[in-house]
């Protein structure tokens, strides 16, 4: 069973994934731009002031290669 991960700002979005790797490698407009090496390609995390939505949320943790349980852990 998955674990439900809380809502999360963008600000605390881009920290975990940090941790397992992935760099800030430029701002795009409102969007900064996360690479590791070995991914085919960057990872776009919105920044703005509210929190993100579920789905969103969700979509970056796959595109990060991460599972639920790796993401909580890092947070």
């Amino acid at each position: 069973m998955t674990p439900k991960l809380p809502s999360l700002k963008p600000a605390e979005l881009i920290r975990a994934p940090g941790k397992a790797g992935w760099k800030p490698v430029r701002q795009t407009g409102s969007h900064i731009i996360l690479w590791k090496e070995g991914f085919e390609r960057p990872v776009p995390v919105p920044l703005h002031n509210k929190t993100l939505k579920h789905s969103l949320r969700d979509e970056i943790i796959k595109q990060s290669g991460l599972t639920s349980e790796q993401f909580e852990k890092l947070l």
